[in-house]
């Protein structure tokens, strides 16, 4: 060691200062900590309230007959999980043809909804012809009319026409929402006429535009009225109550209330059931979720 080197000291870097990481929004926009604490405290609150009690449902269902489910302090997860009382519903009603019936009724109300309401929206949003605002204010009309005011109306009108106690019967008043019409109205909307000006240059017809230019361009919104479709035929209970009355051509709604009236005291029973009409709605989301969540907006073409 130098003589330099003994009197000098060593000198050391100073330490960098690392900058605070910062919590931003999607803008840009800085979130203070207690803000993202509250966002977060809400969300959780608002899963408790929807997904709590599919979650109590479904623990309910597991649990064995010798399990208390009216306990003081109540048990979430089962003590001795079982799937008996599945078997239980199987053998109590037939669950699997009104399952089949209640499939057939839903996957018509979907092909019917996306067909109908797609032409539809598209002959309402890309059209030129006199009274095309006559006609949309009649959907957004439509929409509000009450379904219990018009339901007599439908049964007479079923009965007519001979459809009574068929499953036909059950689909028809719904093939065409007007709520699906309006959804793909505004979904083309969105779609540049430019587009549709330079097809039409090229010589496609309003056939080819609408099934190669404008319907591609619209997924999201076809998935959002097809989920639309599908729970709302799975879900209906009063019109298939008062259009069928033979037991063989019930859905499951009508069903597990048979089951619910016959069963009242045994809850484990009617979560089994509850369980097996939501579960082909959560696997349709699921199958879906990707296109569901571009919303209406979807038909701007991005470039």
């Amino acid at each position: 060691m130098s003589v330099l080197e003994k009197i000098r000291p060593t000198e050391r870097p100073a330490p960098v200062k690392r900058p605070r990481r910062r919590i931003t929004d999607e803008d840009g926009r800085r979130v203070r900590t207690w803000e993202l604490a509250l966002r977060y405290l809400l969300l959780v609150a608002v899963l408790a309230l929807t997904v709590g009690p599919f979650l109590w449902q479904l623990s309910t269902s597991l649990k064995g007959p010798t399990e208390d489910i009216y306990s003081s302090t109540p048990k979430f997860l089962p003590s001795h999980p079982t799937l008996h009382n599945y078997d239980r519903v199987a053998e109590t009603i037939p669950v699997w043809d009104y399952a089949f019936n209640s499939l057939k009724v839903a996957g018509a109300n979907v092909v019917t909804n996306c067909v109908g309401s797609a032409l539809a929206g598209y002959a309402l949003a890309r059209m030129r012809y006199r009274g095309r605002r006559v006609a949309t204010l009649v959907f957004i009309l439509a929409m509000l009319v009450p379904v219990e005011s018009i339901i007599i109306a439908q049964f007479t009108t079923m009965r007519e026409l001979g459809l009574n106690n068929t499953l036909i019967g059950v689909v028809l008043p719904a093939c065409v929402s007007a709520m699906n019409v309006l959804l793909m109205r505004n979904a083309f909307l969105n779609l540049p006429y430019e587009i549709e000006e330079a097809a039409f240059v090229d010589g496609a017809n309003a056939w080819q535009r609408f099934l190669r230019i404008a319907l591609p361009s619209v997924k999201g919104t076809l998935a959002v009225v097809a989920i639309f479709a599908f729970m709302g035929a799975w879900d209906d209970f009063l019109w298939p109550l008062i259009v069928l009355s033979d037991p063989s051509k019930f859905t499951l709604t009508i069903g597990l209330n048979y089951l619910h009236g016959t069963f009242a005291n045994d809850e484990r029973l009617v979560a089994a059931g509850t369980i097996i009409a939501v579960a082909p709605l959560i696997i349709l989301f699921a199958c879906l979720q990707r296109y569901f969540f571009r919303g209406v907006g979807e038909g701007a073409v991005k470039g």
